[in-house]
């Protein structure tokens, strides 16, 4: 798997901000928002490329994979 596969990526509807929003929990906060679902995503992993871009030029360390914890499962345990 290469890096950017290695964060959970999450796109959903915000009722109070009226769009979608994008998020990488555990890389960075923040993320980015607009009307279209399939836009946010794309722009999303364009945000996570970068964002593990600029971790390597600063010769710092990765944050742990949140990928494959399987977080889907799990929140339905929560519900």
């Amino acid at each position: 798997m290469n890096e950017i596969g290695c964060y959970v990526k999450i796109v959903e509807w915000s009722e109070e901000d009226q769009c979608f929003v994008g998020s990488c929990p555990g890389l960075f906060y923040g993320g980015c928002h607009g009307n279209n679902e399939i836009d946010v995503f794309s722009e999303l992993c364009e945000i996570v490329r970068e964002t593990i871009a600029l971790y390597k030029q600063d010769g710092k360390a990765l944050p742990p994979k949140t990928s494959g914890k399987d977080y889907a499962n799990l929140m339905l345990n929560v519900a």
